[in-house]
């Protein structure tokens, strides 16, 4: 009796379906991987939600937060309004004391206050402060400084202080470039303020930009002169908080599912959308 032999490629046929398993559980811990990472911070995200007031956030897709929850948001945006119109009226009410102090002291030449979305911007010309290439504060800057002083004490904002100067290069051992000078500047101003008034010093932030944001060109001495300055930003609480929303954006992690429309899940990438079928 003859024996049937089997051929080599039947012995084969189903080596494949070690490929398809291997695959298979790949593509499993990638989905794994993929819902691992997609945990949002449940407050942060509640924040965003709030910052919308019960809107879209995306078009066409129903809203993602419950219409008992519009009601509540909507009376909280009531009680905002007037805080929003409170600090507003505490804001102009700055611009005009630092102008009539300007006006009393005819200092137009060396001081402006303008009141700007960023909040209350005052410029001081550097030759009211400081002697050329230092940073010390001079003695008759001080009864300004500390009239800014007496209106911050009654004012619980943000305090931003910028250094700039001309482009003339500078290089000396305290200061090597206009970097340092800037930036060595808006620190004596802040120094002075947090040591002769009774204000804390988290409320205080120093930049020094060199050089490199003049208002006008340096082709002349009295635009070198102008370009030399001292920059006070009182922070409008507004302007802070629509900071803060847009930050909310790049503090998410990579992906947020946020509803589901037509079959497909739609997520928040930072820049840029993208959906899931």
């Amino acid at each position: 009796m003859k024996m049937r032999r089997f051929s080599k490629h039947n012995s084969n046929q189903k080596q494949w379906l070690t490929t398809f398993s291997d695959m298979v559980l790949i593509m499993l811990v990638f989905f794994i991987m993929l819902f691992s990472i997609s945990v949002v911070d449940a407050q942060r995200f509640q924040e965003l939600i709030d910052s919308f007031q019960g809107q879209d956030i995306l078009d066409q897709a129903p809203s993602i937060v419950a219409e008992d929850m519009e009601e509540s948001t909507a009376n909280i945006d009531d009680g905002q309004g007037h805080d929003t119109d409170a600090e507003e009226d505490e804001l102009e009410a700055l611009v005009e004391e630092v102008e009539g102090y300007i006006e009393r002291n005819e200092l137009e030449d060396m001081i402006t206050a303008t009141r700007e979305a960023r909040g209350v911007k005052l410029v001081l010309q550097d030759r009211l402060l400081f002697d050329t290439g230092e940073a010390y504060i001079l003695d008759e800057a001080e009864p300004f400084l500390d009239e800014t002083i007496s209106i911050l004490e009654e004012l619980p904002y943000t305090v931003e202080v910028e250094g700039h100067t001309d482009d003339r290069p500078i290089n000396t051992y305290r200061y090597p470039s206009n970097w340092e000078l800037s930036t060595a500047r808006a620190s004596s101003v802040i120094r002075y303020f947090a040591e002769e008034g009774d204000l804390e010093r988290s409320r205080f932030v120093a930049t020094g930009y060199g050089d490199t944001q003049p208002v006008v060109s340096n082709d002349s001495s009295e635009n070198m002169q102008e370009n030399r300055r001292v920059v006070i930003f009182i922070t409008d609480p507004d302007f802070e908080d629509e900071n803060e929303q847009a930050a909310l954006f790049e503090e998410l992690p990579i992906f947020a599912f946020l509803s589901f429309h037509g079959g497909c899940s739609r997520g928040i990438y930072p820049g840029f959308l993208h959906f899931f079928h």
